[in-house]
């Protein structure tokens, strides 16, 4: 598990590179059965998942410090906490794997990468171009 700086170093980090700069995450781990009930119940996906978000006040600016939602993470179903929760932060400033044409995974790739070697710190892109459904 990283330990809480690394995790905020990693939230601020996703958060910038959609031009997030203030705000409030929370990060939550749970049991594969929790995440299976979640998974169910939001994404009618009958199985356990790795990360789950729930953003609250959405991709687009917002003046002042904003509640950008909740990450759920199973580390039973999770190859890198660390790759989870760049992953689950992604989403929640409003990244979408599923419909970017490989722009949110090129992003994560970026960031685990800074991180892991102490390469320079990834350039804040424009954003992402596309949904928040994670």
């Amino acid at each position: 598990m990283p330990s809480g700086e690394d995790l905020r170093e990693l939230v601020e980090t996703a958060a910038a590179s959609a031009g997030v700069t203030d705000g409030h995450v929370a990060i939550t781990i749970l049991g594969p059965e929790a995440i299976h009930a979640l998974n169910l119940e939001h994404r009618d996906k009958d199985k356990p998942t790795d990360v789950l978000s729930f953003p609250i006040d959405g991709a687009g600016p917002v003046a002042g410090p904003r509640e950008i939602g909740d990450v759920v993470i199973c580390p039973e179903h999770t190859v890198s906490m660390r790759e989870a929760v760049v992953h689950g932060i992604l989403h929640l400033v409003g990244f979408d794997h599923e419909t970017d044409s490989g722009e949110m995974l090129a992003v994560q790739g970026q960031i685990l990468s800074w991180y892991e070697n102490h390469d320079p710190p990834p350039s804040a892109p424009a954003g992402p171009t596309s949904g928040t459904d994670a």
